[in-house]
């Protein structure tokens, strides 16, 4: 008797974890349901905000970035493609796409010179006056969201932070931490870089030379032959 009234208790106990396990599905379905809802309501919103205030969101930096933003809060991403919706809706993806090919072009033409970085200030200046006209519409934002999508071009384009400059690296490789720290030794001198500056950092011989002879190899600085000091061609109006 003992035996079965056990059993049965088991039972009773896997039959309440059963029900409640039930119960705690359907409560889920119905918020994920309200959830999805909500997130419909939205996107509807944001559909008709963005018809409203096309014109704002193209010609306006400032707002543009801010839409991005409520964008990106709920899931959207305008810039998912040239030809989506948001694309076709705002034209933002065409505006996106153009920059991307022309921060391909400045990164290209200027990488002989600065060996494949470049401030992003410098950049920004560079693509305001390219395709011969002045366009002032072009902020680090729009820079920085263009180069997102550059990426399927590989790890050749990115932005990299030194210091409080955000540089713009367009070849392949990783800048490590050494190098960092470096060109944001070179950045505050005004883009040069000498040996016993390194060697205020602590670092020996080896460190400072794997660091510099890295860099040289890269293009990404000069040496003057005159004093031994070293030049980043990026910083040098920085």
């Amino acid at each position: 008797m003992r035996r079965n009234v056990g059993i049965g208790a088991i039972n009773k106990q896997r039959l309440a974890r059963e029900k409640l396990t039930q119960k705690g599905n359907e409560i889920a379905e119905l918020q994920l349901m309200q959830v999805s809802q909500q997130m419909d309501v939205f996107k509807k919103s944001l559909e008709e905000f963005a018809m409203k205030y096309k014109s704002e969101i193209k010609k306006n930096p400032e707002f543009r970035a801010r839409f991005q933003v409520m964008c990106s809060k709920i899931g959207v991403d305008p810039l998912a493609s040239s030809k989506g919706f948001w694309a076709q809706l705002l034209g933002v993806g065409d505006f996106y796409y153009e920059l991307g090919v022309q921060i391909v072009e400045v990164c290209l033409a200027t990488r002989p010179t600065n060996g494949g970085i470049i401030t992003m200030e410098d950049l920004v200046v560079r693509l305001g006056k390219s395709s011969g006209k002045t366009r002032k519409d072009v902020q680090p934002d729009d820079v920085t969201r263009a180069i997102g999508k550059l990426a399927v071009l590989g790890d050749g384009f990115k932005i990299v932070k030194v210091g409080k400059q955000n540089l713009v690296q367009s070849v392949p490789g990783e800048l490590t931490m050494d190098h960092t720290t470096a060109l944001d030794i070179a950045n505050k001198s005004g883009g040069c870089l000498t040996i016993s500056s390194l060697e205020q950092m602590g670092w020996p011989e080896l460190r400072i030379n794997q660091t510099l002879d890295n860099l040289m190899d890269q293009g990404m600085i000069w040496i003057d032959e005159i004093d031994s000091s070293y030049w980043v061609p990026a910083l040098f109006h920085s």
